[in-house]
């Protein structure tokens, strides 16, 4: 059975719900499922100011912790159509592991949210999936097997690349069941991928 780590990157918590339904997917077809969080870079009071959920159970990941685990699905909302400074901070701790070829082979993801539909979603699963891919490992995407990506009658998150959430610029839309649905259909098809390369 496959070992998965979610790891994610949440300010106000749409990421921590994606990340959830995730490993909810990847639990369906057997894999233990790990998910943890990477530290918050912001001063406390700066965090609490601008209304960060900062009660989230998830423990905090340590760059060691990635080398454990068959696949690794990160998540982060996006900035400016990029990872999130806290995301980039954690994983660029990785050079050990990037030098010992330590995530060679490993499948990986990635999952994202913007304030709106064409936020830079796109740019975003491709910032961390880039990150991935130098790390060596194996890409899985939201392919077309999930059909919800293909919705037009509703404000729908998804990409090839990844699962996706819209939030709304106030914060004030949580991911929909469809978004909640493509996360739980990428971390089940992770878990595959990585069971058949790893079972």
């Amino acid at each position: 059975m496959a070992k998965v780590l979610v790891l994610y990157y949440s300010s106000y918590g749409h990421i921590e719900a994606m990340a959830e339904a995730v490993a909810e997917g990847a639990r369906s077809v057997g894999a233990t499922v790990d998910i943890k969080r990477v530290p918050e870079t912001v001063p406390t009071k700066v965090a609490q100011s601008a209304y960060f959920k900062l009660d989230q159970a998830s423990p905090l990941a340590v760059i060691e912790d990635l080398e454990a685990y068959d696949a690794i699905i990160v998540g982060t909302g996006t900035r400016f159509g990029r990872i999130s400074s806290q995301m980039a901070s954690f994983l660029d701790q990785a050079g050990g592991l990037w030098m010992r070829g330590a995530l060679n082979g490993k499948v990986g993801a990635a999952f994202t949210s913007s304030a709106t539909q064409h936020g830079g979603q796109e740019t975003t699963l491709f910032s961390i999936i880039t990150n991935l891919l130098h790390f060596g490992m194996t890409i899985v995407g939201l392919d077309y097997g999930f059909g919800g990506q293909m919705d037009n009658s509703e404000v729908t998150g998804g990409a090839p690349y990844g699962a996706t959430t819209v939030a709304n610029g106030d914060g004030s839309r949580q991911p929909s069941a469809t978004d909640l649905d493509g996360a739980r259909y990428q971390g089940r098809r992770v878990a595959e991928v990585a069971a058949r390369l790893f079972g």
